[in-house]
């Protein structure tokens, strides 16, 4: 990329993008993100416009924010997404659910811990294909994390990045969490976000 195009990113420094890793898919590509995707490396490895990943968390965050928290619902099955997904509820005091999702939680009534968000927010629609399948069927809209290799049918708002990798998943859940907070009023010049990326990753040997 040059460096015309480093100036579109607008929500942190482009070569941070790159240290985390957000930008690199996988092998596999399917049709569906075929548009968010920069160029293919010698090895195959497919490479994640993030110019594309900086606006649609900018797009998201600003969607979040409009919603109750207490109606909002983050979710990863994935190891790698899930401590950082419970930072992101911490932070921005939506409900998360991680580790396995129980069948019937957004469409079944009658089971104990069913709840009726209002918008879901999925880390890997592969990993996380329960919620969001039971999403679509009750009309909930969906932000998803979406890799090279995802499909984004019943998918709303699309956000491509990395979602298998450690620091990727850290840095964009920090992200989303920092838009969200600005979105809301929250955190302004006088009153800057105090967590870091490092603060959503997993440490070694613990969550």
């Amino acid at each position: 990329m040059s460096t015309s195009e480093f100036a579109e990113v607008k929500l942190i420094d482009f070569s941070t993008y790159l240290v985390n890793g957000v930008h690199i898919g996988t092998r596999q590509k399917t049709g569906h993100m075929q548009k968010y995707i920069y160029r293919t490396r010698p090895d195959g490895l497919y490479i994640l416009d993030v110019r594309k990943t900086d606006a649609r968390i900018e797009i998201a965050a600003k969607f979040i924010a409009r919603y109750d928290p207490s109606q909002v619902v983050a979710v990863s099955a994935r190891q790698y997404g899930q401590f950082p997904v419970k930072k992101f509820g911490e932070v921005t005091r939506i409900n998360t659910i991680i580790g396995r999702f129980i069948p019937g939680t957004f469409t079944n009534p009658k089971y104990p811990g069913f709840i009726e968000p209002e918008l879901v927010i999925i880390s890997d629609p592969l990993a996380d294909e329960q919620p969001l399948t039971e999403a679509a069927q009750v009309g909930i809209p969906v932000i998803a994390l979406c890799d090279s290799d995802n499909e984004t049918t019943n998918v709303d708002l699309v956000i491509p990045t990395n979602n298998k990798g450690r620091k990727a998943l850290a840095l964009v859940y920090w992200l989303l969490a920092r838009q969200v907070l600005m979105a809301r009023g929250e955190i302004t010049s006088d009153k800057p976000f105090e967590l870091t990326p490092q603060d959503f990753e997993p440490k070694p040997g613990g969550g």
